[in-house]
């Protein structure tokens, strides 16, 4: 947990992506997030976090459906949403927090 406290208390802000290998919609989004991390270059950090090996995370979080998008900027949460989404509708909430 310590470490998800240095992750998201970032300047710039960050995408995270919460996601397991055996969720179809959140498979969907694997091409999606490369995409946008690709757009946001080093503007953003794009990350995934696999909730089945971070159980605890995931329920301090209270993620119940997948894949489940964050975007936090100096250590605060911007913006949340279940489901999926377009790459350029995530780039857009990306950069306005830039």
């Amino acid at each position: 947990m310590s470490k998800f406290g240095e992750l998201i208390n970032a300047q710039v802000p960050v995408l995270i992506d919460f996601y397991t290998d055996w969720n179809e919609p959140s498979q969907s989004m694997h091409p999606v997030i490369k995409d946008v991390a690709a757009a946001l270059g080093d503007k953003a950090k794009v990350i995934k976090i696999d909730v089945d090996k971070n159980q605890e995370l995931a329920e301090a979080l209270r993620i119940k459906g997948l894949p489940t998008l964050m975007i936090y900027k100096g250590g605060e949460m911007k913006w949340r949403q279940s489901g999926e989404l377009d790459a350029n509708t995530l780039i857009t909430l990306v950069q306005d927090q830039l």
